[in-house]
């Protein structure tokens, strides 16, 4: 299968590009800025996506890109995408975010409409919107925190602060449901491969808070997980920002083969 995977340069993105290649599968990657082995693409930019879809004529797109202060990446590009995969009659999964709900207790299920609180849960949530729209035949895999290796911001960012590259805390009183990157991707391309279409949670099954698994992170790393520095959201001056954003996964837990390990198990090396 030819396979466009658009934001290819990015953690999850190149997880999902080194997966399908090692399927045997004829895969070209986008990358915003130039990189070896990636066709550069600005997903803004319509007419540019369409002649990439064009010359490349995939079977299967899969939509990793995403800039969390950018509404035109998160929704007018997701258009964009959509638009020109449905032009050559590819299957498409859009890959979106927990962020597009405003948080609760109870975990959100699939079928649950978006309700934003913040930019990047609104520009997702119209991400999301838009691809729906055009192409109702498409996956759109809502997931949370990835993980992995240093290729994770999450990652880069607990160890950053343990080690006191930069400066902050994580938040004892945030949840969420974070996932291994190679265990996303080889969802993606498991769903890929079925009938699926639609939103479908696709996240860890362990739920922590973002101070715990800055310590998972630590631990894993070598480094005492006492040092990481923590705060609530309060502390840190960001009083409407969602506390719990979990998702239930039980229906791709059903559905795929591909298991989806707790983030303690995931981070450890």
């Amino acid at each position: 299968m030819r396979t466009l995977v658009v934001g290819a340069s990015g953690h999850l993105g190149g997880e999902v590009a080194r997966l399908a290649s090692a399927a045997g599968g004829d895969v070209v990657g986008t990358a915003t800025t130039p990189a070896a082995g990636r066709s550069p693409l600005d997903i803004t930019d319509r007419a540019a996506v369409q002649t990439l879809m064009s010359s490349v004529r995939p079977e299967l797109v899969i939509n990793t890109a995403y800039r969390a202060d950018s509404w035109t990446t998160c929704a007018d590009g997701a258009a964009n995408v959509a638009l020109a995969a449905s032009t050559v009659g590819a299957r498409l999964v859009h890959v979106s975010t927990d962020a597009v709900h405003a948080g609760r207790p109870a975990p959100y299920t699939d079928d649950e409409p978006p309700t934003p609180v913040y930019f990047y849960g609104a520009a997702k949530a119209a991400g999301e919107t838009a691809v729906r729209a055009i192409d109702p035949a498409a996956v759109v895999v809502r997931t949370s925190l990835i993980v992995g290796d240093e290729r994770s911001a999450q990652v880069r960012l607990a160890l950053d602060l343990t080690t006191g590259r930069k400066q902050g805390a994580l938040f004892t009183d945030e949840y969420r449901c974070p996932i291994d990157a190679t265990d996303l991707a080889a969802a993606i391309l498991e769903l890929a491969a079925s009938g699926y279409a639609g939103v479908i949670n696709v996240a860890g099954p362990q739920a922590v808070s973002r101070a715990e698994l800055g310590r998972l992170v630590a631990g894993a790393h070598g480094l005492d997980p006492a040092a990481v520095p923590a705060c609530t959201i309060a502390e840190g001056g960001l009083g409407t920002r969602p506390g719990c954003l979990l998702l239930d996964s039980t229906r791709a837990t059903g559905l795929l083969k591909t298991p989806l390990r707790p983030v303690s198990e995931a981070l450890r090396r």
